[in-house]
Protein backbone atom coordinates (compact mmCIF):
# COMPACT_ATOMS: atom_id res chain seq x y z
CA UNK A 1 0.00 0.00 0.00
CA UNK A 2 3.30 2.27 0.58
CA UNK A 3 3.72 2.85 -3.40
CA UNK A 4 0.15 3.71 -3.83
CA UNK A 5 -0.37 6.49 -0.99
CA UNK A 6 2.85 7.78 -2.21
CA UNK A 7 1.39 8.05 -5.74
CA UNK A 8 -2.00 9.06 -5.74
CA UNK A 9 -2.50 9.42 -9.76
CA UNK A 10 -1.63 5.40 -9.79
CA UNK A 11 -5.13 3.77 -11.08
CA UNK A 12 -5.34 0.65 -9.49
CA UNK A 13 -7.89 -1.93 -8.06
CA UNK A 14 -8.97 -4.07 -5.30
CA UNK A 15 -8.23 -7.61 -6.26
CA UNK A 16 -10.27 -9.15 -4.31
CA UNK A 17 -10.31 -12.77 -3.12
CA UNK A 18 -11.51 -16.07 -1.00
CA UNK A 19 -8.29 -18.05 -1.55
CA UNK A 20 -5.01 -17.91 -0.97
CA UNK A 21 -2.71 -19.62 -3.87
CA UNK A 22 -0.99 -22.58 -1.90
CA UNK A 23 0.48 -23.64 1.17
CA UNK A 24 3.35 -21.38 1.35
CA UNK A 25 1.07 -18.34 1.24
CA UNK A 26 -0.54 -18.61 4.59
CA UNK A 27 -3.76 -15.97 3.86
CA UNK A 28 -6.84 -15.70 6.61
CA UNK A 29 -9.43 -13.76 5.66
CA UNK A 30 -9.59 -9.87 6.89
CA UNK A 31 -12.59 -10.66 8.59
CA UNK A 32 -12.29 -12.66 12.20
CA UNK A 33 -12.73 -16.41 10.75
CA UNK A 34 -15.01 -17.18 13.51
CA UNK A 35 -17.61 -14.38 11.06
CA UNK A 36 -17.23 -16.48 8.41
CA UNK A 37 -16.87 -19.78 9.09
CA UNK A 38 -17.72 -20.69 5.42
CA UNK A 39 -14.87 -19.09 4.05
CA UNK A 40 -12.37 -20.69 5.77
CA UNK A 41 -10.62 -24.19 6.43
CA UNK A 42 -9.71 -26.05 9.79
CA UNK A 43 -6.76 -24.01 10.46
CA UNK A 44 -8.69 -21.20 10.16
CA UNK A 45 -7.10 -20.03 6.45
CA UNK A 46 -8.82 -19.32 3.12
CA UNK A 47 -8.76 -22.25 1.37
CA UNK A 48 -5.81 -22.93 -1.46
CA UNK A 49 -7.00 -21.77 -4.78
CA UNK A 50 -6.85 -25.94 -5.83
CA UNK A 51 -10.39 -26.03 -3.69
CA UNK A 52 -12.39 -23.51 -5.43
CA UNK A 53 -15.14 -25.93 -6.08
CA UNK A 54 -15.44 -26.34 -2.69
CA UNK A 55 -15.27 -23.19 -1.54
CA UNK A 56 -18.05 -22.13 -3.82
CA UNK A 57 -19.99 -24.69 -2.99
CA UNK A 58 -20.07 -24.10 0.68
CA UNK A 59 -19.45 -20.89 0.92
CA UNK A 60 -22.62 -18.62 2.49
CA UNK A 61 -23.06 -15.04 0.59
CA UNK A 62 -23.60 -13.53 4.13
CA UNK A 63 -20.15 -14.58 4.49
CA UNK A 64 -18.88 -13.60 1.46
CA UNK A 65 -20.32 -9.94 1.74
CA UNK A 66 -18.51 -9.51 5.25
CA UNK A 67 -15.26 -10.23 3.77
CA UNK A 68 -15.76 -7.81 1.00
CA UNK A 69 -16.47 -5.33 3.20
CA UNK A 70 -13.54 -6.00 5.23
CA UNK A 71 -11.07 -5.90 2.44
CA UNK A 72 -12.61 -2.93 1.28
CA UNK A 73 -12.35 -1.14 4.74
CA UNK A 74 -8.61 -1.76 5.09
CA UNK A 75 -8.41 0.37 1.45
CA UNK A 76 -10.59 2.63 2.79
CA UNK A 77 -8.79 3.16 6.38
CA UNK A 78 -5.43 3.78 4.26
CA UNK A 79 -6.82 6.51 2.59
CA UNK A 80 -7.05 4.92 -0.65
CA UNK A 81 -8.94 5.64 -3.80
CA UNK A 82 -9.36 2.57 -6.15
CA UNK A 83 -11.12 2.64 -9.49
CA UNK A 84 -12.70 -0.54 -9.60
CA UNK A 85 -12.78 -4.15 -7.94
CA UNK A 86 -11.36 -7.47 -9.77
CA UNK A 87 -10.80 -11.00 -8.50
CA UNK A 88 -7.96 -13.26 -7.67
CA UNK A 89 -8.47 -16.56 -9.09
CA UNK A 90 -12.45 -16.85 -9.02
CA UNK A 91 -13.96 -15.21 -12.48
CA UNK A 92 -16.43 -13.02 -11.61
CA UNK A 93 -16.60 -14.50 -8.09
CA UNK A 94 -17.19 -17.89 -9.03
CA UNK A 95 -20.86 -17.46 -9.03
CA UNK A 96 -23.54 -15.77 -9.93
CA UNK A 97 -24.88 -14.32 -6.24
CA UNK A 98 -21.46 -13.62 -5.55
CA UNK A 99 -20.79 -11.67 -9.43
CA UNK A 100 -23.56 -9.66 -8.49
CA UNK A 101 -22.59 -8.61 -4.87
CA UNK A 102 -19.38 -7.56 -6.41
CA UNK A 103 -20.94 -5.35 -8.75
CA UNK A 104 -23.32 -3.67 -5.83
CA UNK A 105 -20.20 -3.30 -3.34
CA UNK A 106 -19.24 -1.50 -6.75
CA UNK A 107 -21.88 0.87 -6.81
CA UNK A 108 -22.38 1.81 -3.55
CA UNK A 109 -18.81 2.67 -3.06
CA UNK A 110 -18.41 4.53 -6.95
CA UNK A 111 -16.29 2.22 -8.60
CA UNK A 112 -16.00 0.29 -11.59
CA UNK A 113 -15.95 -3.78 -11.72
CA UNK A 114 -14.61 -5.89 -13.78
CA UNK A 115 -16.64 -8.04 -15.69
CA UNK A 116 -15.72 -10.61 -18.43
CA UNK A 117 -17.70 -13.53 -18.75
CA UNK A 118 -19.98 -13.70 -20.94
CA UNK A 119 -23.54 -14.34 -18.64
CA UNK A 120 -21.97 -11.26 -16.56
CA UNK A 121 -21.52 -8.66 -19.00
CA UNK A 122 -25.20 -9.73 -20.19
CA UNK A 123 -26.40 -8.76 -16.81
CA UNK A 124 -24.00 -5.88 -16.91
CA UNK A 125 -25.25 -4.35 -19.73
CA UNK A 126 -28.88 -4.83 -19.50
CA UNK A 127 -27.98 -2.06 -16.68
CA UNK A 128 -26.35 -0.18 -18.50
CA UNK A 129 -23.15 -0.82 -17.48
CA UNK A 130 -20.40 -0.42 -19.92
CA UNK A 131 -18.33 -3.80 -19.73
CA UNK A 132 -15.56 -5.36 -21.84
CA UNK A 133 -16.81 -6.29 -25.52
CA UNK A 134 -14.34 -9.31 -26.34
CA UNK A 135 -12.95 -12.49 -24.66
CA UNK A 136 -10.64 -11.68 -21.66
CA UNK A 137 -7.05 -12.33 -22.70
CA UNK A 138 -4.84 -13.68 -19.28
CA UNK A 139 -1.38 -13.76 -19.86
CA UNK A 140 -1.00 -17.11 -17.53
CA UNK A 141 -3.03 -18.58 -20.43
CA UNK A 142 0.01 -17.94 -23.49
CA UNK A 143 2.62 -20.58 -23.85
CA UNK A 144 6.17 -18.75 -22.56
CA UNK A 145 8.35 -19.45 -25.84
CA UNK A 146 7.37 -16.86 -28.42
CA UNK A 147 4.83 -14.92 -25.79
CA UNK A 148 6.77 -11.15 -27.32
CA UNK A 149 6.10 -12.34 -31.19
CA UNK A 150 2.21 -13.95 -29.57
CA UNK A 151 1.39 -10.25 -27.87
CA UNK A 152 2.09 -8.01 -31.53
CA UNK A 153 0.11 -10.96 -33.22
CA UNK A 154 -2.80 -10.28 -30.60
CA UNK A 155 -2.44 -6.54 -30.98
CA UNK A 156 -2.34 -6.35 -34.46
CA UNK A 157 -5.40 -8.67 -34.87
CA UNK A 158 -7.73 -7.05 -32.05
CA UNK A 159 -11.05 -6.18 -33.18
CA UNK A 160 -12.51 -2.84 -32.77
CA UNK A 161 -14.62 -2.23 -28.90
CA UNK A 162 -13.24 -2.56 -25.39
CA UNK A 163 -11.11 -5.66 -24.40
CA UNK A 164 -9.29 -5.90 -21.48
CA UNK A 165 -5.67 -7.95 -21.03
CA UNK A 166 -4.43 -8.99 -17.56
CA UNK A 167 -0.46 -9.34 -17.59
CA UNK A 168 1.29 -10.06 -14.75
CA UNK A 169 4.62 -7.53 -15.04
CA UNK A 170 6.93 -7.82 -11.90
CA UNK A 171 10.54 -8.54 -11.47
CA UNK A 172 13.11 -9.32 -8.45
CA UNK A 173 10.66 -12.18 -6.63
CA UNK A 174 10.69 -12.64 -2.79
CA UNK A 175 11.47 -16.54 -2.10
CA UNK A 176 7.50 -17.39 -1.57
CA UNK A 177 6.42 -15.71 -4.69
CA UNK A 178 9.31 -17.66 -6.89
CA UNK A 179 7.43 -20.40 -7.33
CA UNK A 180 4.81 -18.55 -8.70
CA UNK A 181 5.19 -19.02 -12.40
CA UNK A 182 7.95 -16.21 -12.49
CA UNK A 183 9.01 -16.13 -15.89
CA UNK A 184 5.13 -15.24 -17.21
CA UNK A 185 5.51 -12.25 -14.92
CA UNK A 186 9.20 -11.51 -15.73
CA UNK A 187 8.09 -12.50 -20.08
CA UNK A 188 5.15 -10.24 -19.57
CA UNK A 189 7.49 -7.68 -18.25
CA UNK A 190 9.82 -7.53 -20.65
CA UNK A 191 7.48 -7.44 -23.19
CA UNK A 192 5.86 -4.47 -21.62
CA UNK A 193 8.54 -2.26 -21.46
CA UNK A 194 9.92 -2.72 -25.03
CA UNK A 195 10.04 -0.45 -27.85
CA UNK A 196 8.41 -3.57 -29.90
CA UNK A 197 5.51 -2.88 -27.39
CA UNK A 198 4.98 1.16 -27.99
CA UNK A 199 5.52 0.45 -31.77
CA UNK A 200 2.97 -2.18 -32.03
CA UNK A 201 0.22 -0.04 -30.25
CA UNK A 202 0.69 2.71 -32.41
CA UNK A 203 0.62 1.09 -35.86
CA UNK A 204 -2.29 0.25 -34.89
CA UNK A 205 -3.74 3.09 -33.02
CA UNK A 206 -4.99 1.20 -30.28
CA UNK A 207 -5.93 3.45 -27.17
CA UNK A 208 -4.50 2.49 -24.04
CA UNK A 209 -7.08 3.22 -20.80
CA UNK A 210 -7.12 2.30 -17.23
CA UNK A 211 -10.31 2.13 -15.21
CA UNK A 212 -10.79 5.43 -14.47
CA UNK A 213 -13.18 5.69 -17.55
CA UNK A 214 -14.95 3.38 -16.67
CA UNK A 215 -15.42 4.33 -13.35
CA UNK A 216 -17.03 7.68 -14.56
CA UNK A 217 -19.38 6.24 -16.82
CA UNK A 218 -20.62 3.48 -14.28
CA UNK A 219 -20.69 6.34 -11.63
CA UNK A 220 -22.19 8.23 -14.38
CA UNK A 221 -25.16 6.03 -15.26
CA UNK A 222 -28.09 6.95 -13.83
CA UNK A 223 -29.88 3.90 -14.22
CA UNK A 224 -26.76 2.31 -12.35
CA UNK A 225 -28.32 2.89 -8.93
CA UNK A 226 -26.88 0.37 -6.33
CA UNK A 227 -29.45 -1.61 -4.94
CA UNK A 228 -30.63 -5.32 -3.36
CA UNK A 229 -32.66 -7.63 -4.52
Amino acid sequence: MGLLAADSDLPFGVHLTLTRDGPAHRWAPVAPAEQVPSLVGADGLLLPSAAVPELLAGARIEDVERELRTQLAVVARAGLSPTHLDWHVMADGGRDDIRELTVQLALEHGLAARVWLRPGRQAARARGLPVVDHDFLDSFALPLQGKAERYVRLVRALPTGLSEWAVHPAVDPTPVDVDLDWAVRRSDYDFLISAEADRVLADEAVMVIDYRRLQRAWAGNPGATSHRS
